[in-house]
């Protein structure tokens, strides 16, 4: 097996182009064609983590912080981001980063905190939008229910709960082919009415290619007519954070040590305490400080993420309570995500979770 067989994987589970603009995720150091020996599963991608993949026999790192962020002038062992990189390439060892893709699947980084907190119910804070797309395309009714079949095993038509969703209007199509035209329906240089019907459906961006080869491969027409538009509905399956609720409410003291048990924190910075019970819980790993006012909005009594600054918790506002947890902490969970689809897909190579610690923030 090559490393490309594992990026594929990856690429169906968290397609890259969910990923932030801002962010820099995929392959960024190695040879997708090189053969596989070991896939080693970190937070960060330190020196230190090469070394430990070199140790281990292991020459993919998957990560889920890039370690290369913005553009590289040199490669002179300067930084700890270029001795990284170095060891990488002197030792045959592909990089891939996977964040904020992770960031915004609905079983990515904040599904994983919320099930260790035990929430239930819970639903996208901040729902993607400009990534849901609709086909409208024109078929002959005899081909209607065969195009729209495979149109729905590519993947159009899933809203939220429901699959196969489509809208069909029946009408008559007009065409007159060419003498250049090899039409299936009709004859050359002779107009043609055909029985059609209109067909509606929706699809995530990241499927346009395989929607469009899938439609042009079962269409029978020689010249398809299509269009597609970008619609401003919000992805509900697919954004940032995540909202849910305790099974049971719980007071504020009680719930802050269960923050702190459960994200192993070497102390939690929290906003004023509202002298009220716990019940609806906000979450965003990492930098969440942009989240606030949607965490309130949605009426959450706790909001927790990472790396607020002095005046993020003036925005509290006595309507919830903001808690940062540590970024390293809120994100550590992770890699066993990652260990958890990989190993359903590479049962037979070595998947070790790395033992290097990165997280550069101690504790006193």
């Amino acid at each position: 097996m090559v490393i490309a067989e594992v990026i594929k994987h990856l690429e169906e589970f968290t397609p890259l182009s969910t990923a932030e603009d801002f962010d820099n995720v995929g392959l960024l150091v190695g040879n997708p064609q090189s053969e596989l020996t070991g896939i080693l599963i970190t937070l960060d991608t330190l020196e230190e983590v090469v070394e430990e993949a070199i140790q281990k026999n292991c020459n993919l790192i998957v990560s889920f912080h890039p370690i290369i962020f913005s553009g590289l002038k040199n490669l002179i062992s300067k930084d700890y981001v270029q001795r990284a990189v170095i060891k990488a390439i002197k030792n045959d060892i592909a990089i891939y980063a996977i964040h904020t893709a992770l960031d915004n699947h609905r079983l990515g980084v904040n599904k994983m905190i919320c099930d260790k907190l035990g929430l239930k119910n819970t639903r996208i804070l901040i729902p993607k939008k400009g990534v849901i797309k609709k086909l409208t395309t024109y078929v002959p009714l005899n081909d209607f229910e065969q195009v729209r079949e495979e149109l729905f095993s590519a993947g159009a038509g899933a809203i939220g709960n429901y699959e196969n969703c489509s809208f069909k209007i029946e009408g008559e199509g007009s065409f007159l082919p060419n003498e250049d035209a090899n039409p299936t329906k009709g004859s050359r240089g002779e107009l043609h009415l055909e029985k059609e019907a209109q067909l509606n459906l929706i699809f995530p961006s990241h499927l346009e290619s395989k929607i469009l080869k899938t439609l042009f491969k079962s269409h029978p027409y020689e010249e398809v007519a299509y269009e597609i538009v970008t619609l401003d509905n919000e992805h509900q399956a697919q954004g940032l954070g995540m909202i849910g609720e305790l099974e049971n409410a719980m007071e504020e003291g009680e719930f802050l040590s269960h923050l702190k048990n459960t994200f192993n924190s070497g102390c939690i910075r929290h906003s004023e305490l509202l002298e009220k019970s716990v019940k609806k819980v906000a979450v965003l790993g990492g930098s969440g400080s942009f989240a606030i006012e949607k965490a309130k909005k949605a009426g959450a009594d706790f909001f927790i993420t990472a790396d607020l600054k002095y005046h993020d918790f003036y925005k509290a506002e006595k309507m919830l309570v903001l808690a940062d947890v540590g970024h390293y902490e809120s994100e550590q969970y992770t890699k066993e995500l990652l260990h958890w689809f990989l190993s359903k897909k590479f049962s037979n190579f070595a998947l070790i979770l790395a033992n290097t610690k990165t997280n550069p923030i101690k504790y006193y």
